[in-house]
This record gives C-alpha cells, structure tokens and sequence, in this order.
C-alpha cells in the first residue's frame, strides 16, 4: 500500500511543479507582451475597463431590480396576508363552537379559505399552539409539510407576545434546497381559552427564478459587450498600430544597412502622409549615406595610394639623408645643421607614413592578429626599457608595480608592445618630469596594464576624444618627441582587434591614466577590468590595495618618495 501512496504522492508533486511551470511560464509571456506590445496595453485596458464599468452598472441594476421585484411580491403578499389572517383571526373570535369535535370542525373550514396562490406565488398555512396551552381541541395543522421549525426565532416570539400582524423573511425547505420565502404572522385564540400561533408562508422562488434569469442575460450580455469591444478596440488600434509597427521593422532594417527598404503607402489619410514623409527621409538618407560611404571609401583609398606611392620616393630620400647625416662632420656648422634636421624630419616623416599605412589596413579590414599566449609582465618592462632614454632626457622616472608575477593572455605581442610604446611616450610627454607607474594586474578572465602619469591632465571633454585621429589637446603645445596624431588612434584599433578595451581618465593638475584591459583566451567577453580607472591615487581616489603594497616595497628598497 505504502508504494502506491508513493508513487500518487510522486505524481501529484510532478502536476503540481508542472502546473507552477505553466502558470510562470504565462506570466512571463502576458509581462512581455504588456511591455512590448502597444496594442496588447490598448485592447486589455479597454476590456478591463470596460469590465469594471458593467460590474458597476450590472451591480446597480441588479440591486434595483431585484430590490423592486421583491418589495413587489412583499406588497402583495402583506396586503393578502393581512386580509387572510384577519378574516381567519375575526372566524375564531365569533365561533360558539366549544366542545373537541366543533372546533376541529371549524378550524379546519376556515383554514381552507387561506389556501391558494396569492400574489403569484404559492401560498402555505400553519396553525399551531403556542407553549402552555393545557386541553388543546386543535393540535398543528398546515396545508403542506412545513413545521414550526422553519419559523424563525424572531417572528415567533413577536407572535407569542404581540396582539398585531409580523413578517419576516425565511428559508423554506423544497425537496433536498431552500428556497427564499416570507412569512407572516399572528396570535388567535381558540376554545377553551389557548392561544396559537398562525402563519402564512409565501414561496418566493418563482422570484429568484426571474432574478437569476436576469442575471444570466446580463452576464451573457456582458460577455458578449466585452468580446465585441476588444474586436472593435483591437481593430481601431490594429488601424494605427499596424503601420508604426511595420515603420519600426523597416527602421531597424534601414539600421542595419538595408538601405532600399520603404514603407507600403496605402491611402491619403495622416498615416499614409507619415509613411510618404518617412519613405522620403529613407531615400535621403541613403543618398546621403552612399555620398558620405563613397567619400569616405575615395579618402581612404587616397591615403592608402599615397601611402604606398610615396615610400619609394622616401626610401630614396631616407638613404640620401641618412649618407649626408653621415658625412656632416665634413660640413660647414650651417649646413651641417641642415643635414641634421633633414634626417630627423625624414625619421619623422617615415613614421608618420608608417602609421598612415597600418591605417589603412585597418580601415581596409586587411588587418590580421597574430596572438599566441605572452607575458604582459614581460611586455611591459620590455617597453619601459625601451622609453629609458627618453625618461632619462624628461627627467621621469618609470615605475613597473605588476600585481601578479606573470599574466598569460592570447596576444599580438608586436600590437602590444606598440600601445604600451605609445602611452608610455605620451605620459612622459605629458608628465612635466613626474613619475610614470605602469600597474599590470590580472584576474581569471582578464588581464589589464595602466599607464599613469601626474602631469598636466586633461578634461573629462578631452578624455573622450584623446583616441580621435589627429585630435590634440593643445595644438600649439611645444612636443619634444613628434608624432602623427596616429598613435591612440592605432592603440585603440589594436585593442578592438584583441577584443579588449582601452579608456582614459584625466583630471586637469592631476595627471592622466590609459588602461589597456584584454581578454585572457581569444574570442573572449570582457564584462570587468581587473584594474580600476585609474589605479594610481590623486586628491582622494586610491591605488588598488595590492598595487599600493608593491609600491610601497620599492620605494623602501629605492628609498624613493610617493609622488601622489
């Protein structure tokens, strides 16, 4: 037996959890169509609110109704019962009869005249004594089954101690139900001397009967009134829905590049203008956006032909200077110093076409990645070494706090380096002779390295087009290295190809920060740097805990103050 109980006790819990999974399941559909679907919002509020308004209004007419319906039938029966019980009450009164068998007689007659369907509902009398009678001639009698008990308490005790007529409401039992009823009553006397009690019940069910056809009119009629206005709701908003809707489609098409995409016009109504308005921003729009595609496509080309043009040229160029450069010890100082800025000015000029030509290739798509698990410890102290002399020339000194002795992640080594290169020359340029930290951490999704420097600083304005293509702060600001105005351009091109990020912070007096975040493993998501921005601190912001300690460490080992 205890298995069996089991295995019900297993299937109703797997109905029950099924029936929760439906129940949430169509929740979550009803709050997602409520919030993506206007005309959803539109037919259900009508409906609703149409709903509420017919409860109210069935609410009030049912209570008028059923209030008049009843007062109605209780006129009428109060003024047949009045009549009935008084002829019957005035019988008893004038009778002489005074032995058993004569008063039974005559009750009997009298009582009949009370039978019938008064007031268009049946009609029952019930004769009985009332306590403390002694030598009763007459014993209960009634036309039907009823007892004193279904009289209530209250109407019988008004009854037994009052002269008058009295009514009130009951339940009278028909079949295996009660039906609603109302009874009236009142206190004869008959001989020798007893007082009784009699009532007439009427059966007011033929009342609930039309009560309860009413109300089956007026829900059915409100269910219909509720379907037919959702379908005229859903059709008027269906009307006007319909064409945003389909703008929206063709709007999210337009915003993926399909740029032929047009509403269907129907009619001169306002929507149709809309559609005509909106059908004519398209077109203009993509003949806006061809001319500016076709441009930017004939620039781009432009500085890649130039680009590769002109490195013959200034590979000739580059080796004539490079043999004057050589032999300027032979040279008047005037031209000496000549050949001196013409080989300069030639490394600058390579440079600069060196860094046009990587732009090109990134605007052409063309540019690969080439990542293998690295080091960026290792990345960045090969970076600082290499911008050693000109922090020596600035007077700066460089910092490496790296978190984790070693932080492996899939990268271009070469693209690495280069960013690390630029940002390490920018904060030395930047940092009026300040120290440049370098802080590497890493977690298990992601490795990060920050440069931070505590010079002239930048804007939250000027943060957020450091990385435009040959943007500058302070154009004329003297610049002791050169440059394209390519190089955070570059750096943030070689970021998006690892899939990782490169932001800035600035703050005006206080320094800079570029922080370099990538994902550990190619095609990785980045959700979270394992540095904050920025990392080092300044009037109030900190240096992450463990970057503090390292830092801490080296300046006792260095005897070295913390600038911040």
């Amino acid at each position: 037996m205890e298995p069996v109980l089991n295995r019900w006790k297993a299937k109703l819990k797997a109905a029950a959890e099924a029936a929760w999974h439906a129940t949430l399941q169509g929740r979550d559909f009803l709050n997602r169509k409520w919030r993506r679907s206007l005309q959803f919002r539109t037919v259900t509020a009508a409906v609703l609110l149409t709903a509420f308004a017919f409860l109210g209004v069935g609410a009030f007419l049912s209570s008028q109704i059923a209030s008049g319906l009843y007062q109605e039938r209780v006129n009428q029966a109060e003024a047949e019962s009045r009549r009935g019980l008084s002829q019957v009450k005035t019988i008893f009164e004038s009778s002489s009869a005074s032995d058993r068998a004569t008063v039974a007689s005559m009750v009997g007659d009298t009582l009949k005249l009370l039978e019938g369907t008064g007031a268009e509902a049946p009609r029952y009398y019930l004769l009985t004594p009332l306590p403390g009678g002694q030598n009763l001639y007459v014993f209960s009698q009634s036309n039907t089954s009823i007892t004193a008990n279904i009289i209530p308490e209250g109407l019988a005790k008004e009854v037994a101690t009052g002269s008058g007529q009295y009514r009130q409401a009951l339940a009278l039992p028909v079949g295996d139900s009660d039906v609603p009823a109302i009874g009236f009553g009142t206190q004869v006397q008959l001989p020798p001397g007893n007082a009784y009690a009699l009532y007439l019940v009427y059966d007011l069910s033929s009342v609930q009967q039309t009560l309860d056809f009413i109300h089956r009119v007026l829900w059915i009629g409100g269910a219909l009134l509720l379907v037919l206005v959702g379908g005229i709701v859903w059709l008027l908003t269906r009307a006007v829905v319909h064409p945003v809707s389909q703008a929206a489609i063709v709007s999210e098409k337009l915003a993926a590049g399909q740029l032929q995409e047009r509403l269907e016009v129907r009619g001169e109504d306002e929507l149709a203008r809309l559609g005509a308005s909106f059908n004519h921003m398209a077109g203009s729009l993509q003949e806006q956006i061809t001319q500016l595609a076709t441009l930017s496509e004939m620039q781009q080309r432009f500085v890649s032909d130039v680009s590769h043009e002109l490195r013959t040229p200034l590979t000739t160029v580059r080796m004539a200077a490079e043999v004057l450069y050589e032999s300027r010890e032979d040279f008047d100082p005037i031209n000496a110093r000549s050949t001196e800025l013409l080989y300069n000015q030639v490394e600058r000029f390579q440079a600069l076409l060196a860094d046009l030509l990587e732009i090109s290739r990134f605007d052409a798509g063309a540019a690969a990645l080439d990542a293998e698990p690295t080091d960026l410890v290792e990345i960045a102290r090969t970076a600082l070494d290499a911008a050693q002399p000109l922090a020596d020339n600035s007077g700066a000194e460089l910092r490496l706090i790296a978190l984790e002795p070693r932080c492996i992640a899939d990268m271009d080594r070469r693209r690495i380096e280069r960013i690390l290169r630029n940002l390490i020359v920018n904060a030395l340029e930047h940092g009026d002779g300040n120290p440049v930290e370098l802080t590497v951490g890493a977690t298990e999704e992601a490795v990060a390295v920050a440069v931070r420097d505590y010079g002239i600083g930048m804007t939250p304005m000027e943060a957020s087009r450091v990385f435009d293509r040959f943007w500058r702060a302070d154009p004329a600001r003297a610049r002791t290295t050169g440059g394209s105005g390519l190089g955070l351009s570059i750096s943030t091109e070689d970021a998006r190809l690892h899939g990782g990020w490169l932001q800035a912070w600035g703050e005006p007096g206080n320094g800079a920060c570029f922080r370099l975040t990538l994902p550990r493993h190619s095609g990785g998501t980045l959700t979270h740097s394992p540095l904050p921005l920025p990392p080092a601190g300044a009037n109030g912001m900190h240096r992450h805990p463990a970057a503090e300690n390292v830092l801490l460490e080296q300046q006792e080992e260095n005897g070295v103050p913390d600038p911040s």
